[in-house]
């Protein structure tokens, strides 16, 4: 049974919350922001970095969102957050996959939610989900904001190849331990202290060491991701600071050059880090806002073929249930 509530928000949006229940019998907090008062023009689902929360640390990117007219939908992984499972462990992000695509499209296919626009937001570790979300149905998104993507985890953020060896061969031994030796990433990841404050303040992100097996899934991921990068097809934009130095940047620009989109935009932002949606000071943020919502606004007002397809099926349906006649 799912456990919901709601909360009127400030300024115009209406934030809930609500727990379901997975195929494998966790407990997953999910919520959402909407306009108050206001059909939503399009929607808009979150997929959030590793070691990081919906609720809390993506709040301000889901306001601005919701003012700029969209409605707003997260998940926190197993694992993380709010949501059941061990602290920091994933066993099989293939399962996190399955999780977000099942209450993602499930919110999609409501009565309400018919004719509109369903596009993924994806920020680090997001980013990733949002492009195998996308592999498990090809055709069903329409578009992907791709923030900082975690397509390679950087070099310097890497423990050598012989240490990672190592720990492989751990991985079934000891999965749940957390002895993987890497650096503090709310130090590089965010330019702005007060973030950095935030974060570490804020008791659902993880920051304990990487757990060995969610530390072998995040590599076996992102080096899945890279070796797939031509079969991206859906439209994106991929947004990345020039300074990361916890995902790699060149693998934005190679997803950019060899994607088969056919739509795609890449933004490459000097002298800013990995946290592009609340760890640069405000000028830098509202560059990166304004470029994911005139992008959002672009292609929500030229509509799409999916759409049409849809539309033209439901007329069709339609017409022939007026067709059959009445039994007298």
């Amino acid at each position: 049974m799912a456990h919901h509530e709601a909360h009127e928000s400030t300024e115009g949006v209406v934030y809930e919350e609500e727990y379901i229940t997975n195929s494998r019998k966790l407990k997953l907090f999910t919520c959402r922001w909407l306009p108050a008062n206001k059909e939503p023009k399009a929607l808009i689902f979150i997929c959030h970095g590793y070691a990081m929360e919906c609720s809390i640390t993506m709040n301000s990117t889901a306001t601005r969102l919701v003012k700029a007219g969209f409605a707003v939908y997260g998940i926190d992984y197993e694992g993380h957050g709010k949501s059941g499972g061990l602290a920091g462990f994933v066993n099989n992000f293939d399962h996190v996959a399955d999780d977000c695509s099942d209450h993602f499209t499930t919110i999609c296919e409501k009565k309400e939610n018919k004719g509109k626009m369903r596009y993924l937001l994806g920020e680090s570790l997001g980013g990733a989900m949002a492009l195998l979300l996308h592999r498990k149905k090809p055709d069903y998104w329409d578009g992907a904001v791709l923030v900082a993507p975690m397509c390679k985890i950087a070099d310097d953020m890497r423990p050598p190849a012989l240490v990672i060896s190592i720990l492989t061969l751990l991985c079934n031994v000891i999965p749940k331990w957390k002895i993987i030796p890497t650096q503090d990433i709310i130090d590089v990841a965010f330019k702005v202290p007060e973030t950095r404050k935030q974060v570490r303040a804020n008791p659902y992100c993880y920051k304990g060491r990487p757990r060995l097996k969610t530390g072998y899934e995040l590599l076996r991921l992102s080096s899945g991701i890279e070796t797939r990068l031509p079969e991206v097809s859906l439209p994106f934009i991929v947004l990345h600071g020039d300074d990361d130095k916890v995902t790699d940047k060149s693998v934005s620009k190679l997803l950019h050059d060899v994607a088969a989109s056919t739509d795609k935009t890449i933004k490459l932002y000097p002298g800013m880090w990995h946290g592009l949606l609340y760890g640069e000071p405000p000028e830098n943020t509202d560059i990166v806002f304004s470029d994911i919502i005139g992008w959002l606004e672009e292609r929500f007002t030229v509509g799409n073929s999916r759409l049409e397809w849809e539309k033209k099926h439901e007329n069709d349906d339609l017409a022939k249930t007026e067709q059959i006649p009445e039994n007298c």
